[in-house]
Order: C-alpha cells, then structure tokens, then sequence
C-alpha cells in the first residue's frame, strides 16, 4: 500500500493547497508552525497577549478554544485586539462538542477545527451492534448535523481541520472498527466525504495519538486512503498529549520526525504542557531539517521489508544481551576522555562508592560503554559492558570478562571474542553484504550520513531481509549542532523513525561536540520510551493546556511527577478538562482529570472511580489509587 512519494528516497508528498486567510498550507509553501492558546477564550486581553507572544516567536497560526457560544462571540473581539495592535494571524477555532460554536465561529476567524469523533457523535465506552442498515442512518445522521458547518465554511472562505483523535474516538467507530489506527482513518474519511459531497476542499486533516506507533501508522494508512481516492489534503501533524520537559520534546520529535521522513506533513504543533510560546522554536528546530528533499540514492523501485501500517521488530539472533527479545541496549561513549576514571561512569547512570568500594544502578543505566584505545585500569560494574577498539583489545583486555572488541572490517583471522564481537559496517555497502552473511557473535553497527539516515537504513533493512541476515544491529547517529535542544530533537527524529519501522537491536546516540554524558545518556533512553521499544521510567500524557483548562497543567504535572517517577513502565494521564479527560489520555493506565474548578475525577484506566475530589487532595488521592491497585512501590533510598 503506497503511503509516500517513496520510502527510500525522501521528497515532500504534494498536496492540494489550503489558504487559512493569508497562510497557505500545502502546496508548494512552507511547513507552517502553529500553537494553542492556554487563556481562557472570554478573558480577551489576556488572549491578545498570549497570541502576541506566539505570533512574536514565529506562530503562523494562532488557536483558541470555542467550547461554548460565548466563545466563539468573543473570537471577534480579540481578532480586533490583535489588528489595533497591527496583527494579522490567521486565528483557528477549537470546537469540540458543540455545532452552534462551531458555526458561530466560521463567520468570525479564518480556520475552524472539529473533532469527528465528539462533534456529531459520542463517547461513553459502549459498545453497539449495527447491521449495514443501521449504520448507514448514523452516517446519514452525522452528514445532517456536519453539512451545515461545510456550507457555512465554504460561503465564508473559512478553512477547516478535521481533526482526529486516537482517544477521542466515538462509540460507533469503536464498535465497528475498534481502537485502531484504521478506525481513526474512518473517522475522518467520513467527515472528509461529505465535504467532498459538497464540493468544499478548503481543509486539512490530522492524526493524533499519544502512542507513537499509533499516530504514525494512521497518518500513512490516511494518506495511502487518499491516495488511491485521487486526493491528497494537507497534514496538520503532532503527538497529543506529550507532555512537558525532555520527555515532551522527544516524543514529539519520534512521532512528527517519523512522518517529516516520508516526506509527509504541512504543518506542525508541538504540543508541551508548557507555555506555548515555548512551542515554536522546537517546532522550528524540527522542521528545519526537512525544508528540502533528502539526497536521492536509491534509483530502484524497492519494496519495503516490512508493513508500515502495522508495527513488528525486526527477528535478530540473541548475541548475549542483543537481538531476539531483549529490549534494545544503549550505547556510551568516553573514548574522547583523556583518561577514564570511575566518576566518569556517573553520566549515564552507574555511581561508585568509596566508602563501600560498589557499584549501583539507576533506571536509566546504559549497557555498554565505548572506551576506543583508552584504558581502563579499575573494576566496573558486572552489569555493563566495555567496548574497546579490536587492537586495543587483543592487547589488553581479551582474558577480562565484560570486555569486548569493536572491528572496523572484517579480520583477516577471525573474530577472536568466542562471545560477543562488534563490527563497524557502512549500510551503504550492499554489494558485499555477503562477507557478513554467515557471521555468528557478530552484532553489527550501523551509521549513516544524517541527510537520508533512515532511508539508507530501510535500504539495508531490505538486503539483510533478501539475505536471510538475522545479526542484531546497533543504530548510531551522529549530530553536529551545540544546541542542546535540536540534538535531541534530530537525534529523536533519525533514530526514532527506523525504530518505529522495527529495525533496531539498540541505540549509540552520538555528537561531533561536546554534550554532556547525561543528557546523551537520557536521550538515548528516551527515544526507546518514546518509541514503546524499552520502557525504563513513567510515562506523562499530559495535555498542553488551553482555555478550556481548570487547574493549573504546569504545575500539576510536575507535582505527580515528584511522587510518581519512580514507577517504572506507569502511564498516567494528566488532562485540564473533560474534553481530553477519558478518550485522549486512551491507554493511561490512572487518569487525573478536571471536570470543574477546583474539582478532580480519578480514573483506573477508562473508569472513573473516585469523582469530584479537592484539588487539594487530587494528588494524594491518585497516589492512594495506585496503592490499592498494587501498582505502587516505594522509591529507592539513594
């Protein structure tokens, strides 16, 4: 099923232009970066400064929620502030449950958003038999409550997003298709058809899920639906609910870097539980690498090794801790040190004790460190393992366990560890691929110039599947930039993408600069998170606020996360308001929701089981949920 231009090369994927007042998306214009208000819609003043501040950073296109009829009235006013003040911006209307806002607005501002799976139907986790007949009245019934706001769009020259939800989706899809990317698909292709109906094509449509794995796989399953219907709207992308920090950085960048790729995406919103002006420049930073094509390589018409629409890691042989079910390792590096000492190893995740002469762990230990031609010359920890250039390693360390030899080429006499070897290999390199093909201990490491990485990744991919390889492979990629942010950004971007195509036995997140070990070391980690391949902390799905929000979002986040970021493999679900309370945190295992000012719902996966509880009180309470659910352990005593 075709998704993109071409999976092996990257070129932009054309689509049909959508102008939202002076913006156009598509086309042949720019990827645009927008955001979202956190105001309250009626608190006017405080809306234009919010804007202005997005506007002032480079947002393209500013959006407010309109959850009622007032709001959608007062659109109008701040769309006045903002012209006396000598801005422009297309504004975007957020309208989930109600029609009439929604109908208000597309009189008022230059885009509408709807969600198909809250705006016509609902949601109350029941499941509903229907026969051909009496789904087709339902179809029948969302097209009379839809086509008014199509008409009134396409009168007024207002543009639209449909916008769906991994969590958001109705009882009737779920009933019928289940919560799936292709019930996600269907959503949308619903609303998307009586558009077309009426002759209105003046929208662009979205995809979003917390889950990465989920959100990529329904943004290519729509684009092969358009595809083969013979048109192609433009794609608003991002990951719902990514929540704030480090962790909200890089599974933004997993899941929109993924699709950027392929060529696949038109505009962008980074969603942080952050101001959200912080926003942008991330969004910037992301989409600055995919302003062109990427390098065309490979001329042949390949077919991929894998199916896209459908996750599934790639079978490698177990070589120690690599390959087959082990969850992919991470790779350090203190080749560069001018000599190692034990303090070194604190940067990604061991610590020395003097006093006890011992090692410990933390979470987010790393399995192997790279030492080059350095040496070594105390005890390290049992659990990891060192690697050390092949000559540097016959010289000194092949009698000691843990201790292991990278080649750059394949030994004229054989791999000398009876164990574990580790081999350098240009994936480039196709031609030879059958020098390696009945290798065994050997795990392969694999880096590829940052212009087509994941391309030239799948390229390989595919001649080890023609050859019948099964060694496990090691993903490195090296960035050039001294800002910390886009290192994780690009970093997550690249290796994110080729992991999500389930090739990848671990990660060697690398720089041409100076970054610290820590921050490689928790980028690598969070990568594995981000792409479900290895979960080593708790999981945030946690809303970016807007004006529909009852509780402070920043400051809630990082109250649970003090109490609870120790309960490894944990998703809990932080959301401001109904809205995206039950539906988008989806697969939240406890759920912390405001339903009104000063009041919280408590949820165990999509139950609610303790209502209206005291702000005040919300947090303990979640924590005391967790307890009774067996779920809780105490933190670790450094």
């Amino acid at each position: 099923m075709k998704y993109c231009n071409d999976p092996f090369n990257r070129t932009r994927l054309k689509t049909q232009e959508v102008t939202v007042g002076k913006v156009g998306i598509g086309g042949e214009n720019p990827i645009r970066i927008q955001s979202m208000t956190t105001k309250d819609t009626m608190d006017t003043e405080g809306s234009i400064e919010e804007s202005i501040r997005m506007i002032d950073v480079g947002c393209e296109l500013v959006r407010l929620t309109a959850p009622s009829k007032k709001e959608a009235y007062n659109l109008a006013e701040i769309k006045k502030g903002l012209k006396e003040r000598g801005y422009d911006t297309p504004l975007v209307a957020d309208i989930h449950f109600t029609p009439n806002a929604a109908e208000i607005a597309a009189g008022i501002v230059e885009k509408v958003r709807v969600n198909p799976g809250n705006y016509a139907d609902k949601k109350k986790f029941e499941e509903i038999e229907y026969t051909d007949a009496s789904y087709q009245e339902e179809l029948l019934r969302i097209e009379e409550k839809f086509t008014p706001l199509v008409l009134l769009c396409k009168e007024n020259g207002t543009a639209m997003r449909i916008g769906t939800n991994h969590g958001s989706l109705s009882d009737r899809i779920l009933s019928r298709f289940g919560d799936t990317p292709e019930g996600m698909v269907e959503s949308a292709m619903e609303f998307i058809h009586i558009c077309q109906k009426n002759d209105f094509h003046n929208f662009v449509i979205s995809m979003k899920a917390s889950n990465t794995l989920v959100m990529v796989q329904a943004y290519r399953f729509l684009v092969a639906r358009m595809l083969d219907e013979g048109k192609v709207y433009p794609l608003h992308l991002g990951v719902t609910e990514a929540g704030d920090g480090e962790d909200g950085r890089i599974k933004s960048a997993v899941g929109i870097g993924a699709l950027l790729e392929d060529g696949l995406g038109d505009t962008i919103r980074v969603s942080l539980t952050e101001v959200p002006e912080a926003e942008i420049p991330v969004a910037e930073k992301l989409a600055q690498n995919y302003k062109e094509d990427g390098i065309q390589e490979f001329k042949d018409d390949h077919q991929l090794p894998y199916d896209p629409l459908e996750y599934k890691r790639r079978e490698a042989m177990e070589i120690a801790n690599i390959g087959e079910k082990n969850p992919p390792i991470v790779f350090s590096d203190l080749s560069e040190k001018d000599v190692i000492t034990q303090a070194n190893f604190f940067g990604f995740g061991y610590n020395y004790s003097k006093t006890l002469d011992k090692w410990t762990m933390q979470d987010l230990a790393a399995d192997y460190v790279f030492i080059g031609d350095k040496s070594v010359d105390f005890e390290i920890p049992g659990m990891l393992g060192v690697v050390a250039n092949a000559e540097n390693w016959e010289k000194n360390y092949s009698d000691k366990k843990h201790f292991y030899p990278l080649y750059n080429s394949i030994p004229a006499n054989g791999f000398k560890n009876k164990t574990l070897n580790f081999l350098e290999w240009n994936p480039k390199n196709t031609e030879k691929i059958d020098q390696i093909q009945f290798l065994n201990d050997v795990v392969l490491i694999l880096e590829a110039p940052s212009e087509n990485f994941t391309q030239v990744m799948r390229n390989f991919y595919r001649t080890m599947v023609l050859h019948n390889i099964d060694l496990p492979i090691i993903l490195k990629h090296t960035t050039s930039t001294k800002d910390l942010e886009a290192f994780q950004l690009w970093q997550s971007a690249k290796i994110g993408s080729v992991l999500i195509d389930g090739f990848g036995d671990g990660v060697w997140v690398n720089s041409t600069e100076k970054i610290s070990p820590q921050l490689v070391n928790t980028t690598s980690f969070g990568i594995l998170q981000a792409t479900r391949t290895r979960i080593s902390k708790t999981e945030y799905i946690s809303c970016p606020s807007c004006g529909r929000t009852l509780f402070d979002l920043q400051e809630t986040t990082a109250k649970i996360r003090k109490h609870t970021s120790h309960l490894k493999g944990l998703k809990i679900g932080i959301m401001g308001c109904i809205v995206n309370g039950p539906g988008e945190m989806a697969d939240a295992d406890y759920g912390y929701v405001g339903t009104r000012p000063g009041k919280i719902h408590l949820y165990k996966e999509k139950t609610v089981v303790k209502k209206n509880v005291p702000e005040a009180e919300a947090v303990e309470a979640l924590i005391q949920l967790i307890k009774e659910n067996g779920d809780w352990v105490e933190p670790r005593k450094e």
